[in-house]
């Protein structure tokens, strides 16, 4: 997205099996300068390979500090998360007024069945496993907080449809100005996030 500074943090957010990791290797580097990329999940496998889901606080304690350190020094980064928690949205305006343009990429995923059958196949090849209702949690909550919560308090958002490799851009909003480059499936979603909204 435009309006790069020298400060830029980069939100990589999505349900599981939506390929955020993939796609911040692929983007983060080449277009966006950034080299720094904090996922937690990637630190509770290397803390513990074959049982990762017992390291998921420690993980999480272990990226805070080295984004608290990466802030302290001013510079360029980026992290993963699926939008479920809601304690990003306290920080965000925190690192705006300091100075830093946030950027919000979420690739989103049709249903949460295709976010389950995209981590079994992760399995298969060695990836980190999920459990399933965590997954089905992740995809509604990450959802309908993007709508409600993140999308508006961030500078710019990037909405792609990770269904597809690579993602596809369904709609983007820079300094509230919003672009839509596939009107039927923006619709779908809005809707989609709606209905959540109202379940929530």
């Amino acid at each position: 997205m435009a309006h790069q500074t020298d400060q830029n943090i980069y939100i990589i957010a999505g349900p599981n099996g939506a390929g955020k990791t993939t796609f911040a290797t692929r983007f983060l580097p080449h277009y966006a300068d950034c080299q720094e990329f904090l996922n937690a999940d990637l630190i509770a496998v290397g803390l513990s390979p074959f049982s990762p889901a017992t390291q998921n606080m420690r993980a999480s304690e272990l990226m805070l500090e080295r984004m608290g350190e990466l802030l302290a020094n001013r510079q360029t980064f980026s992290f993963e998360t699926t939008l479920a928690a809601r304690s990003y949205a306290r920080r965000i305006p925190e690192w705006r007024a300091s100075g830093y343009r946030v950027s919000l990429f979420f690739l989103w995923l049709p249903s949460e069945d295709l976010a389950i059958e995209r981590v079994a196949n992760r399995v298969q090849q060695g990836g980190h496993d999920i459990p399933v209702p965590t997954i089905r949690q992740r995809y509604n909550r990450g959802l309908a907080n993007f709508r409600s919560l993140y999308s508006p308090i961030v500078d710019d958002w990037l909405l792609l449809d990770g269904s597809q490799f690579p993602p596809r851009e369904v709609a983007r909003q820079e300094d509230r100005s919003r672009s839509i480059s596939d009107p039927t499936l923006w619709q779908h979603i809005e809707e989609q996030m709606r209905n959540l909204l109202r379940l929530m």
